[in-house]
């Protein structure tokens, strides 16, 4: 015999989910906010600095051999 449907069960899922990523997101602003009261940079930037680094380094062609 099958169940009825929990709908207030369902519900009290959704909200627990919903308050676990909130407070993930609340931790992660959390960490940028003392990165950068720390004078570090943010972990986003950091990525795309390296990135804009390498490029200019390496500026041959795109199998990788230097441009004429």
């Amino acid at each position: 015999m099958a169940f009825k449907v929990n709908y207030n069960q369902q519900r009290a899922e959704r909200d627990r989910a919903k308050a676990a990523r909130k407070v993930e997101k609340q931790k992660e602003r959390d960490e940028e906010v003392a990165r950068r009261k720390a004078g570090l940079p943010p972990l986003g930037e950091a990525h795309t600095d390296t990135v804009a680094e390498s490029v200019e380094l390496n500026e041959g062609g795109i199998d990788g051999t230097p441009k004429a």
